[in-house]
């Protein structure tokens, strides 16, 4: 599927979707309806934000409440919600900063933010084995955007590669190196940064190379001799003139690259000279059972974008960390973001890094995402709606199908049990159309997580058994 045709890994339109609008006739109070009015009167209407769905009263853990006083455990969160919304660390640390120093103009030091770019560079070092670098923005799409450029002045080239399907953030950079059609076309959005090529991304159960892959959705390596690495190296070879290779190292659909695929990436960079960016803005901090992504394929990035949770699910802040060798752009101002060392987002950032280190948070993702793809191997094996379980960590996916031979997407199944599971108190989001995709905080509980996919499990039966 190319930008142009497939789907986006994004929710998708169901702004219109008459699901949606049957689900909010039974759902909403007139309180809540006039709220959702005045909010579609004053903003921008826009692709999966704008109509609302509800509105929220409380946030706090892995819960969200709305204005009715229904809640949802909320398996979405666009990622930012690591370590649950409003924990209590992070409150009271952002409470101090603002009692004891509330701003830093940027030309000035802000001890919290040195602090957090130790921190960040050392968690670099421990990736990588170099020594890092930090530049903060207010958002991941800044922050690719950060990498894109010092790519660019330490190779001295311009052209980027990445992949379709692929999403990076939404400023001009940004979707020129993403991949998805809800960000790179329209009218809204007209001709985009030159210099950024596209391949096929890895995605063995729809491999866009054509192979196949066993009962367990494993790909046979000996017969597809990862072929989507093997293009990348094809592209680096003829174009010669490569700044950076950017990509989600775990895509967040999501799919999980096949063995030895970052080694495969990492070694065609070195030989063409060639950097290697990681955006891990949904996937670091933890969310796949280890710090970074990266760690489970043994690939060491030159670049590592993070965001979204790094802020505690409270404030806006993201990172661009390279290698300090990559430190040669001194005379040019390629952030110069206003906050660039705001004290109160970083005192948020230490006080998320503490959390997820005190509470032993990326161990509990990997624990109970380990039972969380048991159980849903264990439901693919009872419900033929079911192609395809996969995830690391709380990054999980299953990707529904109405006929397991030919794999056809039963997106429509997939918006049911989204509305099904919304009444019952659990909320997540469908990607490219058909796959439930579950991102739960960190601190989700073993407990927790077989309350939710009994949910799932019965939302499964009851749409699979539809007429």
């Amino acid at each position: 599927m190319n930008a142009k045709t497939g789907p986006s890994q994004s929710e998708g339109d169901v702004n219109r979707s008459p699901r949606r609008s049957q689900w909010q006739a039974h759902n909403l109070d007139d309180p809540t309806r006039t709220l959702l009015a005045r909010d579609s009167a004053v903003f921008l209407h826009q692709s999966v934000s704008t109509p609302c769905l509800s509105a929220i009263a409380k946030a706090e853990g892995i819960w969200i409440e709305d204005t009715v006083g229904r809640r949802y455990m909320d398996f979405h969160g666009n990622n930012v919600h690591h370590v649950g919304y409003a924990h209590p660390h992070v409150l009271v640390a952002i409470k101090q900063q603002l009692d004891a120093l509330s701003f830093a103009p940027r030309r000035f030091a802000s001890a919290r933010a040195v602090e957090l770019a130790e921190a960040l560079g050392a968690r670099f070092q421990s990736l990588t084995g170099h020594a890092g670098k930090v530049l903060f923005t207010t958002g991941g799409s800044d922050a690719v955007e950060v990498a894109i450029k010092l790519a660019r002045v330490a190779t001295g080239r311009f052209k980027t590669l990445s992949f379709w399907d692929s999403f990076h953030g939404a400023g001009f950079g940004a979707a020129s190196v993403g991949g998805e059609s809800l960000f790179r076309n329209g009218r809204a959005v007209g001709p985009l940064l030159s210099g950024t090529e596209h391949v096929a991304p890895f995605g063995c159960y729809r491999c866009p190379y054509g192979h196949a892959v066993d009962a367990n959705g494993q790909p046979d390596l000996a017969t597809c001799r990862l072929a989507c690495a093997a293009m990348v190296r094809y592209v680096l070879e003829r174009e010669g003139d490569v700044a950076a290779v950017i990509a989600e190292p775990a895509r967040a659909v999501p799919f999980i690259p096949p063995p030895g695929y970052w080694q495969a990436v990492r070694e065609a960079c070195h030989a063409h000279g060639t950097l290697l960016i990681f955006d891990e803005i949904p996937t670091g901090l933890g969310k796949t059972g280890r710090f970074f992504a990266a760690e489970h394929d043994g690939a060491a990035p030159d670049i590592v974008v993070l965001g979204k949770a790094l802020g505690g699910g409270i404030l806006p802040i993201a990172a661009c960390i390279a290698r300090a060798d990559l430190d040669l752009a001194g005379d040019y101002a390629f952030g110069h973001y206003t906050h660039e060392k705001n004290p109160v987002t970083a005192a948020a950032a230490l006080a998320t890094l503490e959390v997820i280190e005190r509470e032993g948070l990326v161990e509990n993702a990997a624990r109970v995402g380990a039972y969380a793809l048991e159980r849903l191997h264990a439901m693919q094996q009872r419900h033929a709606l079911i192609g395809d379980v996969r995830g690391r960590g709380l990054l999980l996916g299953l990707e529904l199908v109405r006929d397991r031979t030919a794999k056809t997407p039963a997106a429509d199944a997939a918006e049911q049990v989204l509305y099904a599971a919304l009444s019952r108190g659990l909320s997540f989001k469908t990607t490219m159309g058909n796959v439930l995709t579950l991102t739960p905080p960190l601190i989700t509980t073993r407990e927790q997580m077989g309350q939710a996919l009994d949910i799932l499990d019965e939302c499964l039966g009851e749409v699979g058994r539809a007429p």
